[in-house]
């Protein structure tokens, strides 16, 4: 069988079409994941009997050096014990989170959170034990101090609900970290 020449040309540039579409796609996708970011945080915050600590890994896309949003997970525990009514409250959390970073100097991180939590609580006064479960929204509004992949700042709860937020005040320090 005899091919003739534009079919061998046709052949030629069909194949070199294909290979620089699949280097194409492969490079796209190497992009992709190259600006993937993966850590998160710990949050502690405390009062005066109270006490919370979380734990938040996270995924975030770096649109470029300013600019950064993702997904993440949340696990917490928290207690308050108020000696005078003889109350202890123990709560355990979790739930996810979108984020958005907005880094406007290499040194200053701003950011702004919505996480959906899942409470269990259990509330004992006087001996008397009681279970509480529910969902609680928050919506953090924050700032930190950056250097390398991570950030020491201040966030802001703008939804707190002293009656059911599982953080003893709206303000909670965190260390965030993202590689």
């Amino acid at each position: 069988m005899k091919i003739n020449p534009i079919s061998k040309l046709s052949l030629f540039i069909f194949l070199l079409t294909l290979l620089f579409g699949i280097n194409r796609a492969t490079s796209q996708y190497d992009d992709f994941w190259s600006n993937i970011r993966f850590g998160g945080g710990l949050n502690i915050g405390f009062s005066e009997n109270t006490f919370n600590a979380n734990i938040a890994p996270a995924a975030v896309y770096e649109f470029n050096e300013w600019f950064s949003s993702g997904i993440g997970l949340n696990f917490g525990y928290s207690s308050l014990k108020n000696n005078s009514i003889n109350q202890e409250v123990e709560s355990m959390n979790y739930g996810a989170s979108i984020i958005t970073l907005f880094n406007p100097i290499n040194e200053l991180q701003i950011s702004a959170e919505f996480e959906e939590m899942g409470i269990h609580q259990e509330i004992e006064i006087n001996d008397l034990k009681t279970t509480d479960e529910y969902w609680y929204p928050a919506l953090f509004v924050g700032a930190g101090f950056r250097s390398g992949p991570v950030t020491f700042g201040l966030r802001y709860d703008l939804l707190y609900d002293d009656t059911k937020s599982i953080y003893g005040t709206a303000y909670a320090p965190f260390v965030r970290v993202f590689f």
